[in-house]
C-alpha cells in the first residue's frame, strides 16, 4: 500500500477569518497613515507661510514698507487713462500687480521675477506666460481644490478680455488681510461708504472714501497701500497678515488683481457669492459696511466660517488653519476660535486688547 499523503492549506472557515483580521488591521492602519500625511502636509504648509512671512520682512527692510495689497492708478474722482482699464465700479485698474508678486525676489524667485515686466500691466502681451506660473510657496498641500493656474473671469463667470488677452493667473492658496473691514466695489464710485467703528457695540459711521481704500481699511493690505511696521500699533504679534484659503473654495493668485474681474465660489451655501477683483488677492475678517446678523450683532467670517464667502479665509486642513502674524510666526486658529478675537487680530491699529486665553 502507497503511504497517506498529507494535504496542507486553509479550510474556507480559516480563510475567510485571515481576511477579516486583514481587514481590521487595515481599517486600523489606515487613519494612522493619513494622519501622518497630514501631519506633512500641514508642515509643509506652515512652512510655506513661514517663508511668505520672512520674504515680507525682508522687503520691508529693503523698501521701508510692506508690499502694496495691490496696485492700482489712484484716482479720486474715477478718471484714469485707458490703457489702464479702470473698472467704472469698483475704480480698480493697471497695473494690478499684489503683494506675492512684490515678494517673490525676496523668496528665491528671482527667476520669475526676471520675466516679469512690472512697468507694464499683468495683461500685457510682455507678462501673459510668466503670470500663469505655480510658485510651489503659495501652494498648500491639504488643497483639494487644485495648484493649475486658473482663467480670470469677468461677472457672469466668463473669461475677461483685455486687450485682446485671455488672461490665465498662477494660483496662491494664500491671501493677505485686509483686516475687519473690506474695501471692494464700495471703494470706487461710491464716493461714502458705511463703515463699522466698534466691534463690541456694532456702531457705524460714513466715511469719504473718493477711491482711497485706506480710509476704510484697518488691516495691513490694501489697494496702493503702503503700510510699514510702526504702523501696526496693536502690536506684529497681535495682528494677522496673511493665511490661508483653498481653492476648494474659489481662485486666489499670487500675481495681483486684474479690472473687471470677479472672484466666483466653487460651491453654493446660503451666503456666499460672486466677489469683486480685489479678493483674487485679499480677504477680510469683518464686520463690514453694515454686517449684522439678525440679532444686530456684527458679522465675523473666522478661520473656516460656514459662510464660505469668497472674501474670508478657508483651509482644508482638518480643525482649522494657519495664519501668519505681523512678527512672521504662523499659528494655527481652530475652527472655534472667538469670533471677536479674530477680528481684534484682523486689525492692526484698532487699539483692541488681545486676550490669549480665547485663542
Amino acid at each position: 500500500m502507497s503511504p497517506r499523503r498529507i494535504r496542507f492549506g486553509f479550510t474556507l472557515v480559516e480563510l475567510l477569518v485571515v481576511i477579516a483580521i486583514i481587514g481590521v488591521l487595515v481599517g486600523l492602519l489606515l487613519p494612522a497613515v493619513q494622519a501622518a500625511r497630514e501631519a506633512a502636509r500641514r508642515m509643509s504648509c506652515s512652512n510655506n507661510l513661514r517663508q511668505v512671512g520672512l520674504a515680507t520682512h525682508n522687503y520691508h527692510s529693503a523698501f521701508n514698507r510692506l508690499p502694496a495689497g495691490y496696485v492700482s492708478y489712484a484716482t479720486n474722482n474715477g478718471v484714469a487713462p485707458a490703457q489702464v482699464k479702470m473698472d467704472p465700479i469698483t475704480w480698480d485698474a493697471g497695473p494690478g500687480w499684489g503683494w506675492g508678486a512684490a515678494i517673490l525676489p525676496f523668496a528665491e524667485g528671482s527667476a520669475l521675477t526676471a520675466s516679469l515686466q512690472f512697468d507694464h500691466p499683468i495683461w500685457s502681451d510682455k507678462n501673459i506666460e510668466a503670470v500663469a506660473s505655480g510658485v510651489p510657496m503659495f501652494l498648500c498641500p491639504s488643497t483639494t481644490g487644485g495648484d493649475d493656474s486658473f482663467v480670470v473671469t469677468d461677472e457672469n463667470d466668463n473669461p475677461l478680455i483685455l486687450d485682446g488677452n485671455q488672461i490665465q493667473l498662477g494660483r496662491s492658496h494664500y491671501v493677505a488681510s485686509h483686516g475687519q473691514e473690506s474695501c471692494w466695489g464700495e471703494c470706487g464710485s461710491v464716493a461714502t461708504g458705511e463703515v463699522f467703528t466698534n466691534i463690541y457695540t456694532s456702531a457705524t459711521k460714513i466715511v469719504p472714501i473718493d477711491g482711497d481704500a485706506g480710509r476704510v481699511a484697518d488691516g495691513p493690505f490694501f489697494r496702493n497701500s503702503k503700510s510699514r511696521f510702526r504702523d501696526v500699533l496693536d502690536g506684529l504679534s497681535n495682528t494677522i497678515f496673511f493665511g490661508e484659503h483653498s481653492s476648494a473654495l474659489s481662485d486666489k493668485t499670487w500675481v495681483g488683481v486684474v479690472p473687471g474681474a470677479f472672484t466666483h465660489p466653487r460651491f453654493e451655501s446660503p451666503e456666499n457669492g460672486s466677489d469683486a477683483a480685489a479678493t483674487l488677492t485679499l480677504v477680510h475678517a469683518g464686520p463690514s459696511g453694515g454686517e449684522l446678523d439678525i440679532t444686530g450683532s456684527p458679522i465675523i467670517h473666522p478661520m473656516n466660517f460656514p459662510t464660505y464667502h469668497v472674501g474670508q479665509m478657508f483651509s482644508e486642513h482638518p480643525g482649522g488653519g494657519y495664519v501668519c502674524l505681523g512678527d512672521g510666526s504662523v499659528q494655527f486658529v481652530s475652527n472655534f476660535i472667538d469670533l471677536v478675537l479674530w477680528a481684534e487680530m484682523s486689525s492692526m491699529d484698532e487699539g483692541e486688547k488681545i486676550d490669549w486665553e480665547k485663542f
